[in-house]
C-alpha cells in the first residue's frame, strides 16, 4: 500500500497519519481551543494539525510564512486565534511565552493566546487571508462543505489520469495548495510528498529555484503538482538555458493564480513540462475551472469543474456558485445569495471553456473610450522571456502603457523593446503598450510595488513610474522608452 505522507525524514501510512492527527485533536480539545493559527513550512505538522483542527471542530488559520509583523498581529486579533503553534525556527517573530510541541520529532513550538471572541460566520472551519491592494489582510472563511466540494469535484475529474504521487510546490498557506495539493490527494488516496519549502526552490513570496524543483521532482518521482504562471516560465527558461527536458514522471502540472497565456504553455508543453491553467479564488474554496488532458483550450482557464457552476453577468463579470464561503472575518456571514460575483470578467466560449479576461476594477478606458482590462496586455508582454512581469496603465490616456521587469538583470532595453513589439503584434491597436520603462525598484512587497503575494499595487506604481512614463505634467524628469 503506497505511503498518504512523504517527508524529508520518513513515509507515513494513512493509519499512523490518522493516528497522529487523533492525539493532536484530543489535545486541543483539552486546551480548550476555538481558533488555532499555525505558522509552519510544508511537512508533516501542518498535515497533522490541519486534519487535527477539522476532527475538533476547531477553525484553523494557516498563516503564510511571507506575511510581514504586521500582517501577521492583524491576522491573529482579527481571526481571534487563542492558539499559535509554530515552528520553532520561526517563534521569534512573536514575543510569547512559547512551550514545546512534540510532535513525532518536529521542532514545535505552542502559546496560548487570549480569546477574543471574533465575529465569524456560521460554519467557519478554516480562515484563509489574501493581501489584497492595501496590503491589509482580508479573512475569508470556509466551510468544510465547500473544501470538501473542491476536493470531491478534483478527484473526480483528474480520476483518468491515476495519480499516485503529488508533489507540494506551493506553501500549504495559500488555499490552493492546501485543498487542491493536500486535501484532494489524501481523499484520492494518493502519497503527498510535504517537503520543506526551500527543497523545492521556493523562498519568500517571489524567489524561485527551477534546479531545486527539477531536482525534487526527479527525486520522488512526482507525478502532478501546482505551480504559479512565474514559476513555470522560470522553469521553462531554465530547460531551455541547460538543454534539459521536464521529468518523465509528471503527468500533470496545474498552473494557477493569474493568468498563464498560450505560448508559455506552448513551451511548456515542448519541454515535457504537461502544464494546463485553471481558474479559482477564495470564496469559492479554490479551484473552478480547470483544463485537463483531452479537454484543453490553451489559453483559456477550463471548463467549470463538477462542484462548480458559472454564469456571466451582463457586463461580463464571472459569478460562481457550489462550493461558496461562509462570509469574511468580521461579518456574520455572506449577503449575495447562491451566486457570487468573482469581480472578474470574462467570456465563455462555444466549446465551454472559460476565458478570464482581467479583474473589473482594473478596468481601463482609454482616451478614446475603449474598455481594456490591463491584464490582457500584460499577460501577452510576460510571455515573453526577457519580461518578469509586466504592469499596463493608461486610464483616460491616448494610448496605454507600461512598466517592465526583466527576467534577468542581463536583459537590456532592446531586449525589452523587442518583448514589447512582440505583445503589440498579437494585440489590437487600441490594447497596444505606446511607452514603456523599466521598473524603478523590485517588484515584490518589500519595495511597495508588489502586495505579499505577488499582486501589483497598481496606485503605487502609477505615482511612482508616473514622470517616467510621461503622464505628468511638462517639465517633470522622463526617461520613456517609445514603440511603434
Amino acid at each position: 500500500m503506497r505511503p498518504a505522507l512523504i517527508d524529508t525524514r520518513r513515509a507515513w501510512s494513512a493509519a499512523e497519519l490518522d493516528a497522529e492527527a487523533a492525539a493532536a485533536a484530543t489535545w486541543l480539545r483539552r486546551e480548550g481551543t476555538q481558533v488555532l493559527a499555525t505558522l509552519l513550512d510544508n511537512g508533516p505538522g501542518f498535515v497533522v494539525l490541519d486534519e487535527a483542527a477539522r476532527a475538533a471542530g476547531v477553525v484553523h488559520v494557516p498563516l503564510p510564512l511571507f506575511f510581514d509583523a504586521a500582517m501577521l498581529r492583524h491576522v491573529l486579533a482579527s481571526a481571534g486565534v487563542d492558539m499559535l503553534v509554530a515552528a520553532a525556527a520561526l517563534a521569534p517573530r512573536f514575543a510569547l511565552d512559547w512551550e514545546p510541541l512534540v510532535m513525532d520529532g518536529e521542532a514545535l513550538v505552542c502559546a496560548r493566546l487570549p480569546a477574543l471572541r471574533p465575529q465569524l460566520p456560521a460554519g467557519t472551519a478554516k480562515i484563509t487571508y489574501t493581501s489584497g491592494s492595501t496590503g491589509t489582510p482580508k479573512g475569508v472563511c470556509l466551510t468544510v462543505a465547500a473544501m470538501d466540494a473542491v476536493a470531491d469535484g478534483l478527484v473526480q475529474a483528474l480520476a483518468p489520469l491515476a495519480i499516485e504521487r503529488h508533489l507540494n510546490a506551493l506553501p500549504f498557506a495559500v488555499l490552493l495548495e492546501n485543498v487542491a495539493g493536500l486535501m484532494a490527494p489524501r481523499r484520492q488516496g494518493s502519497s503527498v510528498v510535504a517537503l520543506p519549502l526551500a527543497e523545492v526552490g521556493l523562498s519568500g513570496s517571489s524567489s524561485f529555484d527551477p534546479a531545486l524543483l527539477q531536482a525534487a521532482v526527479e527525486r520522488h518521482q512526482a507525478q502532478s503538482l501546482i505551480l504559479l504562471p512565474q514559476m513555470l516560465r522560470a522553469w521553462c527558461g531554465w530547460l531551455a538555458a541547460t538543454g534539459r527536458r521536464a521529468p518523465e514522471s509528471l503527468r500533470f502540472v496545474a498552473v494557477g493564480g493569474a493568468a498563464v497565456g498560450a505560448p508559455v504553455l506552448a513551451a511548456a508543453r515542448a519541454l515535457g513540462l504537461p502544464a494546463y491553467e485553471g481558474y479559482g479564488l477564495s470564496e469559492g474554496a479554490s479551484v473552478q475551472t480547470l483544463n485537463l488532458p483531452g479537454a484543453d483550450r490553451p489559453g483559456s482557464a477550463g471548463r467549470p469543474l463538477p462542484h462548480a457552476g458559472l454564469r456571466l453577468a451582463a457586463d461580463g463579470e464571472i459569478q460562481i456558485q457550489g462550493s461558496l464561503f461562509a462570509g469574511y472575518v468580521g461579518e456574520t456571514g455572506r449577503s449575495s445569495g447562491d451566486w457570487w460575483p468573482s469581480g472578474d470578467l470574462g467570456r465563455v466560449d462555444e466549446a465551454g471553456f472559460v476565458h478570464v479576461v482581467g479583474r473589473k476594477k482594473n478596468l481601463l478606458i482609454t482616451g478614446y473610450g475603449r474598455n481594456v482590462s490591463p491584464e490582457w496586455p500584460e499577460t501577452a508582454l510576460r510571455c515573453h522571456p526577457a519580461v518578469a512581469q509586466a504592469v499596463v496603465l493608461g486610464d483616460g490616456e491616448p494610448a496605454l502603457v507600461a512598466v517592465l521587469w526583466p527576467s534577468s538583470a542581463a536583459v537590456d532595453n532592446a531586449q525589452l523593446a523587442a518583448a514589447v513589439a512582440a505583445a503589440n503584434a498579437a494585440l489590437p491597436d487600441y490594447a497596444r503598450v505606446a511607452r514603456w520603462t523599466r521598473g524603478a525598484a523590485a517588484f515584490d512587497a518589500a519595495s511597495g510595488l508588489a502586495t505579499a503575494n505577488g499582486r501589483p499595487r497598481r496606485d503605487t506604481i502609477l505615482e511612482r513610474h508616473a514622470a517616467a512614463l510621461g503622464l505628468q505634467p511638462a517639465g517633470s524628469p522622463a526617461t520613456v522608452s517609445t514603440t511603434s
